[in-house]
C-alpha cells in the first residue's frame, strides 16, 4: 500500500475496482475498458505512485496471466498457419464426410462436432466458428438447417471446445489456479460438463429446428459440399494431428505445466508449415501476423493482473471471504460449491480467464478453510467461465448469432438457459456426491 492509500486492509472497499469492472461490463463496455477503469480506481485507493505502479507492471509482465496472454497470441498465430495450410478445412471435410450430412439430424451433428473440435484446436470461440461458418453453413443449409439452429449450436458447441482443448486459455487458467493436471481437470470437471452441454444442445437444436424451419432459411446461400482436400493437404493434416497427439502425450507423461504450452504451439506451427511445404519465412510471417491480431488480449491480461494486485493489496477478497464463510457455515463444502458456481455464473462477467481468476480469488480463503478439493471446485470455475455468456445476451452470444446469420435472439437464450440449467443441476448433484466420495 502507498503512503497516500485511502484504505487499510482487509477492507471491502478494496473490492471497489471489481464493482466498477462488473458494472461497466454489464453495461456493455469492452472488457479492456472495464479492466483499465478498475486499475485506475485501485491505483487511487491503494495510494500508488508512478514509480510503484511501474514496478507492479514490470512484475505483471512475468505473471501467470501474462503467460496466458502470450498463449492466446500464439493461438492466433497457430490458427493462421492452420488456415494457410488448409488443415482446419481438411478436418471439417473429414467430419462432414464421416457424418454424411443428408438430413437435419446429421446436419446438427456435423455442426456440433466441427465447432467443438475447431474451437478446441484454435482456443477461440469467435475465431474458431468464424473460420468454420463459411465452410459448414452451405453444407447444412442444403438439408434445411436454419440460421437459428446454427447460432444455438455454434454457441454451446464452441464453448464446449474451449473447456476441452488442452491449450485453450480457459483450460490453462483453470489448471493454473487449481493445480490440476489436464487429465484430472477433464475427468472430474470438463468432460461431464461438456457432455451434458452437447447432449442437451442436440435436443434443443432439434426443437429450434422444428419451430423455425417454416420461416427461417438461408436465402442467399447456395448448397454445396466441402471442397475435397488435396493429397498434400491430407498429408499436412495427418502430420499436424500426429504431432499434436505426441506433444500432448509427452506433456501428460512428464507432467508438464503451463510453461510447456508456448513450446507446443510454436512447434505445431513450424511442423505444420514444413509439412505443408510453405517457405519457412512465410510460416513465420503467417504466425506473427496471426499473433498480431491478438495483441489487445495480451495487453488485457497485463492490465488484469494489475487489477487483481490492486484488490489483493487491500485484502478485499479476504474481507469478502469472512462474510461468505458466515453465510455458508451451516451448509459447509456443499454450500461453498453451489454459491461459487452461481456467483461465478451469474455475478461475474468478462473474459473467461478473468472470470476464472476472479471467482477463484473470491472464494480461495473459504476453500482453504473448508479444505474443498480442487477436483470438486474445478467444475464451479467452469460454470463461472462458461454459463455467463450463455444466459445473458453478451458479445459472445451476439457474435455467434451473427456468424450464423441469425436474428433470433430468443432461440439463443432458450438454448443458453437450457444447457446452463442442466449443468447447474449436475453441479448440485456432484456437490452432494463429492462430499460422500472424498470425505
Amino acid at each position: 500500500m502507498g503512503e497516500h492509500a485511502l484504505i487499510t486492509g482487509p477492507s471491502l472497499w478494496a473490492l471497489l475496482p471489481l464493482l466498477v469492472y462488473t458494472v461497466l461490463v454489464f453495461r456493455g463496455a469492452k472488457t479492456i475498458t472495464a479492466t483499465l477503469a478498475g486499475v485506475v480506481v485501485g491505483f487511487l485507493l491503494t495510494g500508488q505512485t508512478p514509480a510503484s505502479f511501474s514496478g507492479m507492471m514490470r512484475e505483471s509482465l512475468g505473471s501467470f496471466l501474462a503467460l496466458i496472454g502470450l498463449i492466446i497470441m500464439l493461438g492466433g498465430g497457430l490458427g493462421a498457419v492452420l488456415s494457410e495450410t488448409r488443415v482446419s478445412h481438411t478436418i471439417v471435410h473429414w467430419i462432414v464426410e464421416k457424418v454424411g450430412v443428408d438430413n437435419e439430424k446429421k446436419g446438427i451433428l456435423a455442426l456440433m462436432f466441427s465447432s467443438t473440435i475447431i474451437c478446441a484446436l484454435l482456443g477461440t470461440l469467435a475465431g474458431g466458428n468464424a473460420m468454420l461458418a463459411p465452410i459448414i453453413i452451405p453444407i447444412v443449409a442444403s438439408v434445411g438447417i436454419t440460421p437459428s439452429t446454427v447460432g444455438a449450436v455454434f454457441q454451446s458447441s464452441g464453448e464446449t471446445g474451449l473447456i476441452w482443448g488442452p491449450f485453450t486459455p480457459p483450460v490453462i487458467a483453470l489448471m493454473g489456479v487449481t493445480g490440476l493436471t489436464y487429465w484430472e481437470m477433464m475427468k472430474w470437471a470438463a468432460l461431464p460438463f461438456g457432455i451434458i452441454w452437447l447432449v442437451v444442445i442436440y435436443f434443443v437444436a432439434l426443437k429450434i429446428q422444428k419451430d423455425t424451419k417454416s420461416w427461417d432459411k438461408y436465402e442467399d446461400v447456395e448448397p454445396m459440399k466441402v471442397q475435397k482436400p488435396s493429397a498434400q493437404e491430407k498429408r499436412t493434416t495427418v502430420v499436424f494431428v500426429i504431432t499434436f497427439i505426441a506433444l500432448i502425450a509427452y506433456g501428460m507423461i512428464t507432467k508438464q505445466r503451463t510453461n510447456y504450452v508456448p513450446f507446443v504451439m510454436i512447434t505445431l506451427a513450424l511442423v505444420t508449415g514444413i509439412a505443408g511445404k510453405i517457405k519457412f519465412e512465410k510460416t513465420l510471417s503467417t504466425l506473427t501476423f496471426g499473433m498480431g491480431s491478438m495483441v489487445s488480449m495480451f495487453l488485457l491480461f497485463i492490465m488484469f493482473d494489475l487489477f487483481i494486485d490492486m484488490i489483493t493489496l487491500g485484502d478485499g477478497f479476504g474481507a469478502l471471504s469472512e462474510i461468505l464463510l458466515g453465510l455458508i457455515e451451516n451448509t459447509g463444502r456443499i454450500g461453498l460449491m453451489l454459491v461459487g458456481s452461481f456467483v461465478g455464473a451469474f455475478g461475474v462477467e468478462g473474459a473467461a480467464v478473468a472470470q476464472i481468476n476472479i471467482t477463484h480469488e473470491m472464494f480461495a480463503p473459504a476453500i482453504k478453510v473448508m479444505k474443498l478439493p480442487m477436483i470438486m471446485w474445478a467444475i464451479a470455475l467452469i460454470a463461472a467461465s462458461r454459463i455467463t455468456s450463455s444466459v445473458y445476451p453478451t458479445a459472445n452470444m451476439v457474435g455467434q448469432m451473427g456468424l450464423a446469420r441469425s436474428k433470433n435472439l430468443k432461440a439463443m437464450l432458450f438454448a443458453g438457459w437450457s444447457v446452463s440449467a442442466a449443468a447447474l443441476i449436475y453441479i448440485v448433484f456432484w456437490s452432494f456426491l463429492g462430499e460422500k466420495l472424498f470425505f
